[in-house]
């Protein structure tokens, strides 16, 4: 009964609280302005392309070819005879508009093939912006080409270290697994996701104001200074930011764990494995259908949509997978994946965002909610703006904590001074 006569500052449930907001805000303020701020520019890459002189990828060089688009087999025959020996394309992702180029994304080739449509394994782990429909990760990209879809023309690095360099590519790795190769680094960003859940929802729960505060707790004071300043600052903007932090930090713990997460809301809200691959039967004496016919059975299957991914299968067993946007759907938006059997030129699957169950509806939004897209410019500027926040957090949070402990000391040499002085 005394407790709960005591105010809420003083209960051991709040000062817990605090002190592992306090803690976990303090310890890990430095990569987690890091991830902010990484991603933040993430966001705007297309903007700052041209500044950084990061086109390579995303930019054709020189004037781009007029005319329509060669067929995807002849896109994939062109990086294929531009891969260096003992890799091949794994993954294909056409442009969207006119004059921009297509990108392969090179594997190691199998059991020592140069290439071929029906080689290779899939990348670890897809890179932020991928676009959805993208295979199950087997084995790690060794390089990526851009090619003019209509002249063939490539350019692009294609070996490992050109692949890695560019500001750009260097802060998307940064975002994505501090630099470190391994699993590991993706691993260390989905747990300081976790911490970045942890101070969200522990920064509500303690600016929970009294019911006679509510307005002042979502402003700061005219002429505030000091720890006032840095209180209100810190508490203010935290609130009208919340819900798209909270949103973008658990998008990035998904990204991070995903079979982990999947399985996880799938026992809420059923959901299939959006990522897994169909598995079809080869046939013995037959010739599998080449990708041009895939992509054209993919396409009857999903009329008026339009080509945004094509991924040959890797092994025998495996079907194409086709990406396909259905039209008027906005960039970055879950796209439609069809499976092709490349055996009996049959359409395997289609996985179309219009018939997801709300489960698999929340899963197939993780991506884009965190990398900005999907929603138009309002949330891409939400989501930007999300990124810019921890450093705020981190500069109030920090100097709230080293003006109260200055504060602290100062009394705690006061009172001394007193005792000493009565003695």
């Amino acid at each position: 009964m005394a407790n709960a006569s005591k105010p809420r500052s003083q209960r051991l449930w709040y000062r817990t609280l605090q002190n592992i907001h306090l803690w976990v805000g303090l310890i890990l303020c430095l990569p987690l302005v890091v991830l902010g701020i990484t991603g933040s520019i993430l966001v705007v890459d297309e903007e700052l392309r041209s500044l950084t002189g990061d086109a390579t990828v995303r930019e054709l060089s020189g004037t781009p070819a007029d005319g329509p688009m060669q067929p995807v087999s002849a896109i994939l025959a062109a990086a294929r005879a531009a891969a260096p020996a003992g890799t091949q394309p794994g993954f294909l992702v056409l442009p969207e508009e006119p004059g921009r180029p297509a990108t392969v994304r090179l594997v190691a080739a199998r059991g020592g093939d140069r290439g071929g449509e029906r080689g290779g394994e899939r990348p670890q782990g897809t890179p932020q912006g991928a676009p959805q429909g993208s295979p199950p990760p087997q084995g790690g990209p060794v390089g990526m080409l851009s090619i003019d879809p209509v002249s063939l023309a490539v350019s692009g690095g294609a070996n490992p270290a050109q692949a890695s360099g560019g500001f750009l590519r260097t802060v998307h790795i940064l975002h994505g697994n501090l630099l470190i190769r391994d699993r590991s680094g993706r691993e260390l960003v989905g747990w300081l996701g976790v911490a970045m859940l942890v101070l969200g929802v522990s920064g509500l729960v303690l600016w929970w104001p009294r019911p006679s505060r509510w307005k002042a707790a979502f402003t700061v004071k005219a002429g505030a200074r000091g720890i006032r300043l840095h209180r209100d600052l810190h508490g203010a903007v935290g609130i009208w930011s919340l819900l798209v932090f909270v949103i973008v930090s658990f998008s990035g713990v998904y990204l991070a764990f995903p079979q982990t997460l999947g399985a996880g809301m799938s026992s809420v809200l059923p959901a299939r494995d959006l990522r897994a691959a169909v598995t079809v039967q080869p046939v013995k004496g037959a010739t599998p259908i080449d990708v041009d016919r895939a992509v054209a059975l993919a396409q009857d299957a999903m009329p008026g949509a339009a080509l945004r991914s094509v991924s040959p299968p890797a092994r025998p067993d495996q079907a194409y997978r086709i990406g396909l946007a259905p039209a008027g759907q906005a960039h970055g938006a879950p796209i439609a994946t069809v499976f092709v059997d490349p055996w009996t030129a049959q359409v395997a699957e289609v996985r179309d965002p219009a018939a997801y169950s709300a489960g698999e509806t929340v899963i197939a939004w993780q991506r884009p909610l965190h990398a900005g897209e999907g929603l138009g410019p309002l949330w891409k500027w939400a989501v930007f703006l999300s990124g810019i926040l921890p450093p705020l957090f981190a500069v109030t949070g920090t100097l709230m904590w080293w003006l109260k402990r200055k504060a602290r000391r100062a009394k705690n040499a006061e009172r001394a001074a007193a005792l000493a002085a009565a003695e």
